[in-house]
């Protein structure tokens, strides 16, 4: 018998979903709570590594993903006039049968997730939230009713509620770096990722998230763009995207619709360990985010949920042997991951060289190994 019965997920994006689909699918009653009015109504595109593909097979949705999203097995670096520099085979993380990387929509892989959730009989609500949570899995919603679970899961994200309600003082900081997003239709000379480090912008980027679909960015020095109209927005991201070539003018061409570019600042935190009080427990951006200069930060949301879940599947109990499982095996992991993310970042700020293959080929070989 699984170490809860009931459960209560507050947050419904990766970690949230990803936690709730295997309890459920064991027999615990799972509730989920997502104060968004729809959680696939907004967002760009993800690039998910092998290692995150890896959990949604686990989860039962590797097929439907597969077919929404665009995968592929090599990387790109090129030059702002285009010129492609190099090429080379990106890890295959999640092992041999499952591409490097796949890039899709964000929309989309929410609308799999909380199908499969549904399927497994998760009972979803829309629209509403927790006001107040106790350490013995009593809540508070934000429409005035209570509830007591087994175990309550805050997986709502970097500005996690459940993580001030429990008066857990760690919060994400600024990394120095803002980055501007645009999802757009994918033209025929974009097939992968490919990155270029130099120009104007820190990182001039772009990935595939579907056969006629693609998310692009641009890093600059994080500063306060919230002045800026939707139409001010996009001449920015314009201008910026002016100085790469190559597939970029393709991309360019497609950047006309305002309502599809948005900027956001780098952030990161690690919460120190343990991540749970008493019968709460943060998951995902709740108790960890880094910066997506590697793109793990989807892949260790679901890690966190694969490890969770399968801990309280195989326990009886929830005692401190499940949370010491836990924490061995999630924070020090998720902490190196962010680490070497906010690094990466640091030496293109500090505009050093710093060995960028090798700390990326150190992180590949951590999340090769599951977690």
């Amino acid at each position: 018998m699984p170490a809860v019965r009931t459960v209560l997920v507050v947050g419904g994006g990766l970690a949230g979903a990803a936690a709730a689909i295997p309890l459920a699918g064991h027999g615990v009653a799972v509730d989920l709570v997502e104060l968004k009015p729809d959680i696939a109504s907004a967002g760009s595109g993800i690039t998910l590594q092998g290692n995150a593909l890896r959990e949604l097979r686990k989860l039962g949705v590797w097929e439907a993903v597969r077919e929404r999203g665009y995968g592929f097995d090599s990387l790109g670096l090129r030059a702002p006039d285009g010129t492609l520099l190099a090429e080379f085979p990106d890890a295959r993380t999640g092992g041999p049968d499952l591409p490097a990387a796949l890039g899709m929509s964000r929309p989309d892989l929410a609308r799999i997730l909380h199908e499969r959730a549904a399927a497994a009989g998760v009972k979803v609500c829309f629209g509403r939230t927790v006001t107040a949570v106790d350490q013995d899995g009593g809540v508070t919603f934000s429409d005035g009713s209570t509830g007591r679970y087994d175990l309550v899961v805050g997986a709502d994200g970097v500005r996690s509620a459940v993580r001030r309600l429990l008066g857990v003082e760690a919060a994400p900081r600024p990394t120095g770096m803002g980055i501007w997003r645009a999802f757009g239709p994918r033209p025929s000379s974009v097939t992968r990722t490919e990155i270029c480090y130099s120009g104007p912008s820190y990182i001039a980027g772009f990935c595939p998230t579907g056969e006629n679909s693609l998310y692009a960015y641009l890093v600059e020095d994080a500063q306060d763009r919230s002045g800026l109209s939707p139409s001010g927005r996009l001449a920015t991201m314009r201008e910026l995207a002016s100085a790469y070539h190559g597939p970029w003018d393709d991309i360019r061409a497609t950047l006309t619709d305002p309502a599809r570019v948005n900027y956001t600042w780098f952030e990161t935190h690690v919460v120190p360990a343990p991540w749970h009080r008493g019968r709460v427990v943060l998951v995902g951006d709740a108790a960890h985010s880094c910066p997506p200069t590697l793109a793990q930060g989807g892949a260790q949301a679901l890690e966190d949920a694969a490890v969770l879940t399968e801990l309280l599947l195989a326990a009886d109990t929830l005692d401190e042997d499940v949370w010491a499982a836990f924490t061995a095996r999630r924070h020090a992991r998720a902490a190196a991951v962010v680490d070497a993310s906010v690094q990466l970042g640091q030496w293109l700020l500090d505009r050093e060289p710093g060995d960028v293959p090798g700390l990326m080929a150190r992180i590949a070989a951590l999340v090769t190994q599951p977690a």
